[in-house]
């Protein structure tokens, strides 16, 4: 049913209010207006699609009173001019609020600068730009020297200020690639402070750790254990403090090994509990090191050398490393000692630092005595050398005290052989 001239300026109205509280609602739900919603859509159109619905009104307006007209000539004229006169400061109100909302929209969209991402990485920048960049030299993919990962890594760099010698670690490569994934604070520094507990001194954490790199893959709580078990076996601290240092790798070995090791030498050589635990003190690379070695050395000892047990064993645990010293060089010193200075088997048990010193240092004083007539090695007679004194003394002490020579005597003797 179609509208009168004075009823469309009120149905004109009802339009316009619902529209505006339409908008007011709309406004309401979103907090920030003109805000984005989704891919680049935001809430502003609204008022822009009230606005061509008021221009569809006009339109339709328009069309209903050229029928009007028709009908009605005069009145209708006039009803006409004043629905248009009504009409038009409503349009002249909506074109004034809609003129307000672009300034609403700019103020937001100065908000809206603080939300923006950062520049990507990708965009393109000036060549001047570009210039002012300082980029941190990239970490070799590999190499083959540490030296390269120093200053890329805290590890290292902590490791070089304990002393830690990384030109010997780099020669093994599974050692350097442990080094370079291991964190300081993780995974070294707890066990750095268990090996200062243990007894290893700040200045010897340097070259401990250039020999045993390999402990920072050992469970500390293992390693713990290992200590732990040496204690109760009467090893005082001072005993592993010693027995560590002098065999780096000796917490790296399970307590099954350091267990069988010690049952091993207290059977092989019939030693009591204490000269066991006196024997590994002064060696502790027995515990660490291969057996084949020492079973080769006992069976030299009595097979080829002729030495009794008891002899053997009274040697050994005074001079421990005739356990492990080589084969040769003991057979070389015994046949010299034995057969050319004609020392018998009981008297070199008794002076065994024989085997521990270099050959030709036994053979020069022997023949500079043998030059001067005083080589005599038998206690009965008088002018006895003993074999310790003949070994173990400096060569001014040996000139002045046993040859009765000056050293330029016996460095003009070396010179003839």
């Amino acid at each position: 049913m179609a509208l009168s001239a004075q009823q469309i300026p009120r149905w004109f109205n009802s339009v316009k209010l619902r529209s505006l509280i339409n908008a007011a609602q709309l406004t309401k739900r979103f907090t920030r207006p003109g805000r984005t919603l989704l891919h680049g859509f935001s809430a502003q159109p609204q008022m822009s699609s009230d606005n061509c619905f008021l221009q569809w009104g006009f339109k339709t307006y328009k069309t209903s009173s050229l029928w009007n007209s028709s009908q009605t000539t005069s009145s209708s004229s006039q009803e006409n001019n004043s629905a248009q006169s009504t009409l038009l400061p409503s349009m002249n109100e909506q074109s004034e609020k809609t003129q307000k909302i672009p300034s609403i929209d700019s103020e937001v969209f100065l908000e809206e600068l603080d939300d923006l991402p950062p520049l990507s990485p990708m965009q393109p920048i000036s060549e001047e730009e570009a210039i002012q960049i300082i980029a941190a030299p990239p970490l070799p993919p590999s190499s083959f020297t540490l030296q390269d990962y120093v200053d890329h890594s805290e590890t290292l760099q902590k490791l070089v200020l304990l002393g830690v010698d990384l030109s010997k670690i780099e020669k093994h490569p599974d050692a350097a690639n442990l080094l370079l994934r291991l964190d300081f604070e993780a995974d070294i520094k707890q066990i750095l402070l268990f090996l200062k507990d243990v007894g290893i001194e700040d200045n010897q954490l340097g070259a401990f750790l250039t020999k045993n790199y390999a402990i920072f893959s050992e469970d500390l709580e293992n390693m713990k254990t290992r200590v732990a078990y040496l204690h109760s076996k009467n090893f005082s601290k001072a005993d592993v403090a010693q027995m560590v240092r002098k065999a780096p790798f000796l917490l790296n070995f399970s307590v099954e090994r350091l267990d069988n090791r010690l049952g091993f030498f207290q059977k092989e050589l019939q030693l009591s509990v204490k000269k066991t635990r006196d024997l590994v003190v002064r060696l502790p690379r027995l515990l660490t090191g291969s057996l084949e070695p020492v079973k080769e050395n006992m069976k030299v000892y009595h097979l080829e050398l002729g030495f009794k047990h008891n002899e053997i064993q009274h040697m050994i645990t005074k001079i421990p490393k005739m356990l492990t010293a080589n084969k040769r060089k003991l057979t070389e010193t015994f046949d010299y000692v034995h057969n050319v200075m004609s020392i018998p088997h009981h008297i070199i048990v008794k002076f065994p630092q024989v085997f521990n010193t270099r050959l030709f240092k036994v053979k020069e004083r022997h023949l500079f005595l043998t030059y001067l007539g005083r080589a005599q090695y038998d206690p009965a007679k008088p002018n006895y050398i003993s074999l310790d004194r003949l070994v173990s003394i400096p060569d001014e002490i040996f000139c002045e005290e046993i040859a009765k020579a000056s050293v330029q005597d016996f460095e003009k003797f070396l010179k003839t052989l």
